[in-house]
């Protein structure tokens, strides 16, 4: 996997660069040429992958929290789009105090010898609307940013707003001049600038071609957690949805499970039960998780600092 992976010597990008590509799918790969060069193909482990190590650290001021009505119960989660079919009326939802490490509990899957590994640390379950913004149909990027920004201390001090991320992204030159205050959509690329850039834990980006592909990466994955990884950001194209993944769990021969934190989530969840029980976090077999038509990029945390390894131990 290594030999895979570049380090560019500045994540900036040219302030004159004008992109106006805004969602996951349409940040394409096969070649991930942010930095003009095109990185080195790895086809070990099952399917070919391109990385990119994030570099330089700067400090994060904490973004102020937002304030508003209180919202409905959240609804079980649907394999459906979040912003396809008729929406509910626009709703204000309340700031809400983010629920912590919401896997626990959980039964491992499988019915065989298993091996199992789960992100280490503590972390924050980010979701639509959890501070005062209806950002249903284009936030979950965003929100799925803020949960691994919390990681590995599991604590709210550090992890940045909607509006500096959309700041952040066209103060460095990856997005055009008002892509703030806009709806667009960030993916895995923009996350790990984004976590370079406000000084949270270090992203690892991979890109898989198809998700049939993620199959042959679970080794790869099992290796990341057991390590001390903290969680993974995915998405794609014709899987648009980011989500996190907290472990993996492989069984005998080919079967292979995630654990998937879904960032959809509506409404106001007062304990990891009820998150678990709604299917917003859980365990789900690899070849119904992933769509094997998508492309999918990976951003995969680490600890970039004794303060952060500290929080580990």
């Amino acid at each position: 996997m290594d030999s895979g992976c570049y380090s560019p010597p500045d994540l900036r990008i040219s302030k004159g660069v004008q992109e106006t590509r805004t969602q996951e799918p349409q940040r394409a790969p096969p070649y991930l040429t942010r930095w003009g060069q095109r990185l080195r193909s790895n086809k070990s482990g099952g399917g070919a992958q391109q990385c990119i190590v994030g570099a330089s650290r700067i400090a994060l001021a904490q973004a102020p929290g937002l304030k508003g009505s209180q919202p409905p119960e959240f609804p079980p989660r649907c394999q459906e789009d979040a912003s396809a079919g008729p929406r509910r009326p626009p709703l204000t939802p309340t700031a809400l105090e983010p629920l912590k490490d919401v896997h626990l509990g959980l039964a491992p899957p499988g019915h065989g010898p298993t091996r199992l590994a789960l992100l280490s640390g503590h972390y924050l379950y980010y979701h639509y609307g959890c501070d005062g913004l209806d950002d249903r149909g284009w936030g979950c990027g965003y929100r799925t940013l803020q949960t691994l920004c919390s990681w590995p201390e599991g604590r709210p001090a550090g992890v940045p707003g909607l509006a500096d991320v959309q700041i952040a992204l066209e103060d460095m030159g990856d997005k055009p001049p008002g892509f703030r205050d806009s709806r667009g959509w960030i993916g895995c690329v923009e996350a790990s600038l984004c976590l370079d850039h406000f000084g949270g834990p270090q992203g690892r980006l991979c890109h898989v071609p198809r998700g049939a592909g993620l199959q042959g990466q679970m080794e790869m994955l099992y290796s990341h957690f057991a390590g001390g990884g903290g969680p993974v950001m995915v998405g794609g194209d014709a899987d648009a949805q980011s989500k996190a993944l907290l472990g993996v769990c492989l069984g005998p021969g080919m079967e292979a499970y995630v654990l998937v934190l879904d960032p959809h989530c509506w409404g106001a969840p007062k304990h990891p039960s009820q998150l678990q029980a709604a299917g917003w976090v859980g365990w789900q077999e690899v070849g119904k998780a992933f769509n094997p038509n998508s492309f999918y990029n990976l951003c995969l945390t680490s600890c970039t600092s004794k303060k952060q390894q500290h929080a580990l131990d």
